[in-house]
């Protein structure tokens, strides 16, 4: 399903993509300006959470499920010359695409910008060399979510933030959903509780500042609406920070 959406955007799928959802969701339009339109239109996150990461410049940021690179491509922006962005994904057309955008967007005005073909539970990056992660509707995926979070918190230096949008339920889904594949891919199936995401951050040694709900996030589908209104599925970005 994420090749498709790297590769053929424009295609129907459970849920939302492109320059329309990032600015509902709340990516300002003249920030969306300065990157590739071609990562715009292939962008498929849950929430906005800039303004919680609030990068600065000269910091290193490790995106989490990077996709074709436009929060990437933002985050390097934010932390100019001086700063540097990885960014980790497991599908090999998305991460292609993002590496060929780069290649676009690079001037001396942008922090620089790696992109690796890996999973989020295992990113490569030396412990304790992160200032803040960032990651968009990605960690719902990981089936090993404790793993995803204590990687996180071994990236991160002490007092480097983990600012994250991300698919979340109100109560503990059932296995007729958590075995469809489709509503995994979906960002459904995968989906924590939402006590026990924030429970598993703490429980990671982050510790959690900011919940914040993304009301205007939706699902397409009448299966998916389906499940997300039965079971309480739901989007928020959270900001927490590393003890």
């Amino acid at each position: 399903m994420y090749e498709l959406v790297a590769n053929f955007p424009q295609q129907q799928f459970h849920f939302d993509t492109g320059r329309a959802l990032a600015e509902r969701l709340g990516y300002p339009a003249v920030v969306l300006d300065r990157v590739p339109a071609e990562a715009v239109v292939s962008f498929a996150g849950v929430g906005y959470f800039h303004d919680l990461a609030a990068l600065r410049p000269g910091e290193r940021v490790l995106d989490l499920g990077s996709g074709s690179g436009m929060d990437s491509f933002l985050a390097a922006l934010d932390v100019g010359p001086s700063g540097s962005v990885i960014g980790v994904d497991l599908t090999p057309a998305q991460v292609e695409k993002a590496r060929r955008l780069w290649e676009q967007l690079a001037t001396e005005e942008i922090g620089s910008v790696q992109f690796r073909e890996g999973r989020i539970e295992d990113p490569g990056v030396p412990d304790g060399s992160i200032d803040c992660v960032i990651s968009n509707g990605v960690i719902n995926l990981v089936p090993d979510k404790a793993r995803a979070f204590a990687a996180v918190a071994r990236a991160l230096r002490p007092g480097g933030r983990l600012a994250v949008a991300d698919i979340v339920s109100g109560v503990q889904l059932p296995d007729t959903v958590t075995c469809d594949a489709s509503l995994w891919a979906a960002c459904i199936g995968g989906a924590m509780q939402q006590e026990s995401f924030l429970d598993a951050l703490t429980a990671a040694g982050l510790r959690v500042e900011t919940v914040r709900p993304n009301d205007a996030y939706r699902f397409l589908s009448a299966r998916a609406v389906k499940a997300t209104s039965k079971y309480g599925v739901t989007s928020i970005s959270v900001l927490a920070v590393r003890t």
